[in-house]
């Protein structure tokens, strides 16, 4: 009994420095997902276009996507309540970290399963795993957490940064060989936004950074020489320019996207009421379920949607401006960079301003390993935003003390 009362005691302590804003947007955009998830999927669950012809219950993919949630909710409360912070910057967490995942993407090149053409996940029964998508966390933290140890002789000489970055870039090599063009592109954006942030320059970035596009660039050529390009990624890009000249062909997915958008108009056609899920979009419910919103709720809804991953994105970089600790700030843009950039790629692919890539909505998607991934990235976020919370209540209660030992020794000195 007194172990509870000692929980709750400790909880509501720590309680007052959450972040509510990030935890309420986190929380409606997961309830949004799973909503949209089981009615994008439903229909085909049962006539089995998602499952190779087999038919399966309709609430299948919105279980599956509910136990998603819950792991993650679970993850982000532990995270926001039981953890420090400053363990992120421990060395020998980070060692562990950047080991795990290089074995992780080392066994899914060998073990990894084949799936829309892309060798990148592994099967643990429950869910698939994606090793890139832990990537990307694992980037967010080692990154900042190296540029953190070397301040301030990196910013005079970036070439301290050449370890992690031979290092980064053979993890990022690993994820282009499983043939993942768009969460390759993705960690590279997230690699730079973080180097260009932290202050060490555009062209010294570049500079020192190229070691990471040489690689990726020998691989591909090889790739290209090897005739090893998959047929879908040439597809993605030859369709681009007009895909309804090629509407029963390869750009079959984008034009059946533009016109779910376009159905929607305004308010939408009702939630549960789209035409274009049932069966014209391949993956209602990953790739293109923002089409599915849009034809559901209508311009609002989607604009909606839109805004509340905006307010995460706005957040992290106003708290990496908030707080005077370098390794914070890092991660906060890391973070940032993560879901703005997601988001961008997955809307521009499914409005056909960019090729395809294959690539979630940031919590909204069905899958395992982006919503853990992802819900990883808000604990880091809401536990930064609690670290400089405290930090900021500490800085009152000094100031006030030291006014109260001022104030006597003034009236002291006035009394003589």
């Amino acid at each position: 009994m007194n172990n509870i009362k000692q929980f709750f005691r400790y909880i509501g302590k720590n309680a007052k420095y959450i972040d509510y804003p990030l935890v309420i947007t986190y929380l409606l955009l997961c309830l949004i997902g799973l909503v949209m998830v089981y009615s994008a999927s439903m229909v085909a669950a049962t006539k089995g276009t998602l499952t190779g012809g087999v038919s399966v219950s309709g609430t299948y993919f919105y279980t599956r996507q509910l136990m998603y949630v819950i792991m993650s909710l679970i993850l982000v409360f532990f995270m926001a309540f039981f953890m420090n912070v400053k363990f992120l910057e421990k060395t020998k967490f980070q060692q562990w970290m950047m080991g795990g995942i290089i074995l992780l993407l080392c066994a899914t090149l060998v073990i990894g399963s084949n799936i829309n053409g892309s060798k990148s996940w592994i099967n643990l029964g429950f869910m698939n795993l994606q090793a890139s998508e832990l990537l990307k966390i694992a980037i967010i933290l080692y990154i900042p957490y190296m540029i953190e140890k070397k301040r301030p002789q990196v910013f005079k000489e970036p070439r301290i940064l050449m370890s992690p970055i031979i290092l980064a870039s053979f993890c990022i090599g690993l994820v282009f060989l499983q043939r993942d063009v768009g969460q390759t592109l993705l960690i590279l954006v997230i690699f730079f936004s973080i180097l260009f942030y932290a202050g060490i320059g555009v062209e010294k970035s570049i500079k020192y950074g190229l070691i990471v596009l040489t690689g990726i660039v020998i691989i591909g050529g090889l790739f290209l020489l090897l005739g090893l390009v998959p047929d879908y990624l040439t597809a993605r890009f030859s369709t681009l320019a007009n895909p309804f000249s090629k509407e029963s062909g390869t750009g079959y997915h984008i034009s059946n996207s533009l016109i779910a958008i376009g159905n929607g108009g305004l308010f939408g056609r009702g939630l549960g009421n789209s035409i274009m899920k049932l069966g014209y979009l391949p993956e209602p419910h990953t790739d293109f379920i923002f089409s599915i919103i849009c034809e559901e709720l209508g311009l609002i809804g989607g604009l909606f949607v839109i805004c509340l991953l905006f307010f995460i994105v706005y957040r992290a970089f106003q708290l990496a401006n908030k707080t005077p600790s370098f390794f914070y700030k890092l991660v906060c843009v890391g973070i940032a960079s993560y879901i703005g950039s997601q988001t961008f790629v997955n809307l521009g692919g499914i409005s056909g301003t960019i090729p395809l890539t294959g690539v979630p909505l940031p919590f909204i998607s069905f899958g395992g390993s982006s919503m853990i991934s992802l819900s990883i990235a808000m604990g880091l976020l809401l536990i930064t935003a609690k670290q400089i919370k405290i930090e900021e209540y500490r800085r009152k209660q000094a100031r006030k003390q030291q006014k109260n030992v001022e104030v006597p020794r003034k009236f002291n000195r006035f009394n003589k």
